[in-house]
């Protein structure tokens, strides 16, 4: 009896924004260089246009899963556990989706063994079954394939985003046209929009900033 082998790659975008959903990609594949072989590179690398037609490629020759966690379910993960955490179990859940015999993980703590421990818990794999490095996105193509398909996902993600509320630029703190949306959506409406993360520390500024009494109140 032949026994197939199964790896995956497991990626996720949008950890850090502000604004909009955090989606982890997973990839599953029975080799790396058949992966390779798309020509696949770290998603930030690669042009949208790129990123979209490698989408195509990859799910149409390998098993892909996904998941999206909007900014609602990150502030309310964030009140029981750190983003860590909400990370790890997300990647765990992807891997399980998978059914993967080792799965190859971008390491979201400074601590990367550490971190694969931590995603192995949550999916009863040995921890040898997970391979958890920093920057494994550039390392291995199976996880390059896999920060593609979350790349791409959010992406859309965050278009349908801005049919709904305009456009706010990419969602990130560094972005001006982000933080310009924020703080005139709060300054008109009084709370962040939907598409928000209110536990985040720049959404927490603006409220505090723009709640400040000033002396024209007087």
């Amino acid at each position: 009896m032949n026994i197939i082998y199964v790896i995956c790659g497991i990626d996720e975008a949008g950890k850090g924004p502000v604004l909009g959903p955090m989606v982890v990609g997973g990839v599953s594949a029975r080799d790396m260089d058949e992966v390779a072989l798309t020509g696949v590179a770290d998603s930030k690398t690669l042009s949208r246009k790129r990123r979209e037609f490698l989408y195509d490629e990859i799910t149409e020759h390998f098993v892909t899963a996904t998941i999206i966690l909007s900014a609602e379910e990150i502030d309310r993960l964030r009140a029981e556990m750190s983003m860590n955490v909400i990370v790890a179990r997300a990647h765990a859940e992807v891997i399980c989706k998978l059914s993967c015999d080792t799965a190859y993980v971008d390491a979201c703590d400074v601590n990367a063994e550490r971190y694969g421990r931590t995603v192995a818990g949550y999916t009863g794999k040995r921890t040898d079954a997970i391979v958890a490095e920093h920057k494994a996105d550039a390392r291995y193509p199976i996880v390059s394939a896999a920060s593609v398909v979350a790349k791409v996902t959010r992406d859309r993600c965050i278009e349908r985003l801005h049919e709904e509320f305009g456009n706010f630029g990419s969602g990130y703190p560094s972005d001006a046209v982000t933080i310009r949306f924020l703080e005139t959506y709060i300054a008109e409406s009084g709370h962040p929009p939907s598409c928000a993360r209110a536990s985040w520390e720049t959404t927490r500024r603006i409220m505090n900033r723009l709640s400040q009494p000033t002396i024209f109140d007087f």
